[in-house]
């Protein structure tokens, strides 16, 4: 059974059609890059996949259920989870306090945020910013992180609901190469590790065919290409619609 089903989805704002009949499918530990021109439908695509929006038509199953009477949270709560462009988190906050309140958003105890809460999931939290890489800033206010490490505890946050299927936005935007590179590797391999499935967008060329198991492309909300990255990077179509404008 394939972890993510997409069939048939379309959504219009207006006159304007921002995903028109895609489909697609997404296995347990793929990693996938969906990639397209500015105003491609991206981002109203994963806002459908996450309850932000709902569609007009057509429909999205997850682990053979279908997600039209779930909300965003309780979406989250099956394990779907989602880093966006901007890094997110609270800035006054040390690290291992931001993943501590992660945990306990993840568990539906967000609501008692204060001294005993700090008491609580410190272990569980210092080994999400283990799977990071961020251990060695656990007590440092995330206001004084640097952007790349920033980006890190953005993923470590999402992990904290154990997701089985993660949409990234943009993960590496505003990262150095070096950053890119790692935080990449870094996915990869939890994707590997914990079979969660990686569905991420990317206006970085060298990161998508890089890293990508396989590459969705859409253009004015159609999906015009979807395969292994050498065989889109060489699709006419793809060149006409998106990577003749990176060149």
């Amino acid at each position: 059974m394939s972890l993510l089903v997409v069939e048939h989805l379309q959504r219009s704002f207006g006159g304007v059609r921002a995903v028109e009949d895609v489909s697609f499918v997404l296995e347990a530990g793929e990693v996938a890059a969906l990639i397209g021109p500015n105003g491609a439908g991206k981002s109203t695509l994963f806002n459908l996949i996450d309850g932000q929006l709902a569609p007009d038509g057509g429909r999205i199953l997850y682990a053979g259920r279908p997600l039209a009477a779930l909300s965003t949270a309780a979406r989250t709560r099956r394990g779907i989870g989602r880093t966006f462009q901007v890094a997110q988190a609270f800035a006054s906050m040390t690290t291992l306090q931001n993943a501590q309140l992660a945990i306990a958003a993840a568990r539906g105890e967000s609501q008692r945020v204060g001294a005993p809460l700090w008491t609580r999931y410190r272990e569980p939290a210092a080994g999400l910013l283990r799977n990071v890489g961020l251990e060695q800033r656990a007590e440092r206010p995330a206001a004084e992180l640097a952007y790349g490490d920033l980006k890190r505890l953005e993923l470590a946050l999402a992990l904290a609901g154990k997701p089985r299927l993660l949409l990234m936005d943009e993960p590496t935007a505003g990262m150095a190469p070096g950053e890119r590179t790692a935080l990449m590797q870094l996915v990869v391999d939890l994707a590997r590790e914990h079979g969660l499935a990686v569905l991420f967008t990317e206006h970085s060329m060298e990161v998508v065919f890089g890293f990508a198991q396989r590459v969705l492309v859409l253009a004015l909300g159609r999906l015009v290409a979807d395969g292994l990255p050498e065989i889109v990077r060489g699709n006419p179509e793809v060149q006409r619609v998106y990577l003749a404008e990176d060149a």
